[in-house]
């Protein structure tokens, strides 16, 4: 959830603090703190609010080349200084920025301050740098070692001591933390985004493992064994394949151009949907391959029902899931919570089971709880996710990337389509393996999938119409969406977004369930936004919008464009292109981005940063 990012190098550390938070702003946004050596002289400062008020603070004569900063998303205290990043001992010679959740925190700041320990925070992490200050007797990476194992809970730790100016430490276990390396510098993060502009040769830490950085080198170890199990400078040929080159462009961190990184990343999406069918269909044989899947194809064949999991916008794209890979593929689904599902009881009939795992970051806390308790279980694991070298990624039995690019903004918009077409072309994957669809109609539906990109750039050019229909609307405080089938989790998606950007209360329902309570809430003062493309529920749904009408709700209606017959019914309507009913989700939700993006910026409101939230959801 937070930021972390450390230098040491050649270069002066606080310049580079500074831009690696503004890039990594979006994981939290609630205060902001850096500390910096100069030999024995220490530089801290913390300040409430965004990047731009520590930036401030920071003088261009701070001349050191060593220090690690921190950009906060509140979990235990309120945002405020005293709660804000980096972390000190008692002498004020022990720095620490966390990610994660400390469990036992409150015992052992009992026990520390039975020790003499005082306190200067509400923190669960401040107990890690006390902790490490009662057990520096040991020296540094022992204290670290030993401190870590009295701890229950998450953590990405990036630690200095004023004893020890030439280094940094780090130590991982469920928060991401990567190591980017360099020519006489070496730093680390807890995304890539925050390095990218000064190197990209990195190395993902695991969980379990300890990193010290000087300028020159880079070196691992167990947090369990006290054994150096990797160095950069010795780098055996097994080693080699922890150095990994990113894939990411520096572009992508930055607005090109647009008022925000939503709406840049809305107008994205005609390249992205490409990037996710790219080398996956062949437009000469009308065939669907992942070399991806290739090494358990023979399992998945044999695959008797599947359990899709995720939060959020990843959640709301394993409903859709659940429809595509049953009415596609043949095989039987459910899509469960990933915060609920990792306590669940796990199926006794394992040996045709599969189970996928969706995340944009691949860090998702909940998410990567329940994958691993599948694994656990020799559960055959896919991973859907959009960054390379995450922690999903590297621990399902295979991995689909979305191939959608670095997404800034907070609420989900490219990856979310993103992962709606990686589900429609892992179904029609399955279907092909399995002789589930006619070679016809599996044609019929690549053909339809190459067109995409550009009816999303029909919908991209109705960009002034939305915005004008959002103007007429931005003052309502309530909102209802209704869709039927593969438009069901669409009308959640699309209240999901409006919730997350303008803060309207919103809420997505199918529509056959408002008889079954919802329509109680129904008059002139709560619009509807219906999902209605002439689709194998299109009459049913039209039912529902007459039931609204009749209590006099306003309603917007989504539909294939040229369809004049719900014009009585609806008071607007919004157009989509005619293509395959299992497509129309993708189209249907850049329309309800565009709405939310615009309700949400003439409310006044940050989008890309939305208050209380966070991009990577890393602890529980």
């Amino acid at each position: 959830m937070c930021g972390i990012v450390g230098y040491i190098g050649k270069e002066k550390a606080a310049p580079i603090l500074i831009e690696g938070l503004k890039r990594l702003e979006y994981r939290g946004y609630d205060s902001a703190g850096l500390v910096i050596f100069n030999g024995a002289h220490i530089r801290l400062l913390k300040v409430i609010g965004r990047i731009k008020e520590l930036e401030k603070k920071v003088s261009g004569n701070w001349k050191s080349n060593i220090g690690i900063a921190h950009t906060r998303w509140a979990t235990h205290g309120e945002p405020n200084k005293k709660n804000a990043h980096p972390h000190t001992d008692c002498a004020n010679r022990v720095f620490i920025c966390h990610n994660g959740i400390i469990e036992n925190y409150k015992s052992l700041r009992d026990s520390l301050i039975l020790h003499g320990h005082n306190f200067k925070s509400e923190t669960d992490s401040e107990v890690l740098a006390h902790l490490i200050e009662e057990n520096l007797r040991y020296g540094p990476k022992l204290a670290i070692i030993k401190s870590l194992k009295s701890v229950k809970g998450s953590y990405g730790l990036s630690i200095v001591f004023a004893d020890y100016p030439d280094r940094i430490f780090a130590a991982k276990n469920g928060s991401p933390l990567i190591i980017g390396t360099g020519k006489g510098e070496n730093m680390i993060a807890s995304d890539a985004s925050a390095i990218l502009n000064l190197t990209k040769d990195v190395i993902y830490m695991n969980d379990g493992e300890m990193a010290v950085l000087t300028k020159d080198n880079v070196k691992l170890f167990s947090l369990n064994k006290n054994k150096n199990i990797f160095s950069l400078r010795e780098m055996s040929r097994r080693d080699t394949k922890r150095r990994e080159r990113l894939d990411l462009n520096i572009d992508d961190a930055s607005k090109k151009g647009y008022p925000h990184f939503m709406l840049k990343e809305i107008f994205e999406q005609p390249e992205t949907i490409t990037e996710s069918f790219r080398g996956r269909l062949s437009k000469k044989e009308m065939n669907i391959n992942f070399e991806e899947l290739e090494h358990i194809k023979d399992r998945l064949k044999k695959v008797e029902r599947i359990i899709i999991a995720g939060c959020g916008s990843a959640y709301l794209a394993g409903l859709f899931g659940k429809l595509t890979l049953e009415e596609l593929g043949g095989i039987p689904c459910e899509t469960e919570l990933a915060s609920e599902l990792r306590y669940h009881s796990l199926p006794d009939q394992r040996q045709n089971l599969a189970m996928v795992a969706v995340s944009q970051s691949g860090e998702t806390a909940d998410t990567l709880a329940a994958l691993r308790r599948f694994k656990e279980k020799n559960i055959l694991t896919v991973g859907i996710v959009n960054v390379t070298g995450s922690a999903i990624a590297r621990e399902a039995d295979a991995v689909i990337y979305n191939h959608a690019g670095s997404e800034i903004g907070v609420a989900s918009t490219k990856s979310y389509t993103s992962q709606l077409m990686i589900f429609t072309l892992f179904s029609l994957f399955l279907a092909k393996e399995r002789n589930m669809l006619p070679v016809k109609n599996r044609h019929t539906m690549v053909k339809e999938i190459m067109k995409i990109p550009t009816m999303i750039h029909n919908i991209l050019n109705q960009e002034r119409k939305i915005k004008e229909l959002a103007k007429r609307y931005k003052n309502y405080n309530n909102f209802f969406y209704i869709g039927r089938k593969y438009n069901f989790p669409t009308a959640l998606e699309g209240a999901l977004k409006l919730k997350e950007i303008s803060y309207i209360h919103a809420e997505g329902y199918s529509a056959g369930e408002l008889k079954h309570g919802p329509i109680a809430m129904i008059d002139e003062n709560l619009p509807t936004i219906a999902i209605v493309p002439e689709d194998s529920v299109y009459e049913k749904t039209v039912s529902n919008m007459e039931e609204i009408k009749a209590r006099k709700g306003k309603i917007i209606a989504i539909t294939i464009k040229g369809n004049n017959k719900i014009n009585h019914i609806a008071e607007n309507c919004l157009y989509i292109d005619k293509t395959s009913e299992i497509l129309m989700p993708i189209l249907s939700a850049i329309l309800l981005q565009l709405f939310a993006y615009f309700i949400g910026t003439m409310r006044n409101h940050d989008v890309d940063k939305p208050k209380n939230l966070a991009k990577s959801v890393t602890v529980e």
